[in-house]
């Protein structure tokens, strides 16, 4: 009974802050051709200055596992756009009033919201073919924010993330 209790734990906390990833891509793109890539020089994440970086640090590793490169003069660049929005909420408590007498009913219900309110934050990420400028690869993260993180919790969830996020690419042709 006692080792259900952690088990337990450890779900409830994955499962509040599962990482949701939305993929899309260009069927036609040969991308066996793309090894290596760069940034934009005026990309604006939308994170604070320390996340960015972390955001970075955290693509740039997941890339070399790849067997990717980072290059001055790269085949595809990355943009990172970013928002935080406010998740509407799931739990509410439901107050009831009703009444019946002879052949008269009637009722009411409230719904009063129950918790703190949740906070999440988009990623998108875009790989554009350099030469072209075409997008060619895009993937939307969404996942909770919690802005009082500690900054080893924030480079973990960071970590996570980008891991969800290229875990898919480059995609599996369909042939």
């Amino acid at each position: 009974m006692k080792s259900i209790i952690p088990f337990l734990l450890l779900l409830f906390l994955v499962s509040c802050s599962a990482i949701r990833v939305n993929y899309d891509y260009d069927r036609d793109t040969d991308y066996s051709k793309y090894t290596t890539y760069n940034y934009y020089s005026d990309m604006d994440t939308g994170l604070s200055e320390l996340d960015a970086r972390r955001l970075l640090r955290a693509i740039d590793s997941t890339m070399r596992g790849k067997g990717f490169l980072l290059s001055e003069e790269p085949e595809f660049l990355i943009n990172i756009l970013s928002s935080s929005f406010q998740a509407p909420r799931n739990n509410t408590v439901g107050v009831g009033i009703g009444g019946t007498g002879r052949n008269v009913g009637g009722g009411m219900t409230i719904g009063i919201p129950v918790g703190a309110t949740n906070v999440e934050r988009e990623i998108q990420f875009d790989f554009v073919d350099s030469q072209k400028d075409e997008l060619f690869w895009q993937a939307i993260t969404v996942s909770s924010l919690r802005e009082n993180s500690s900054p080893s919790e924030r480079e973990d969830k960071i970590q996570a993330l980008v891991t969800k996020t290229l875990e898919k690419y480059p995609p599996k042709s369909r042939k």
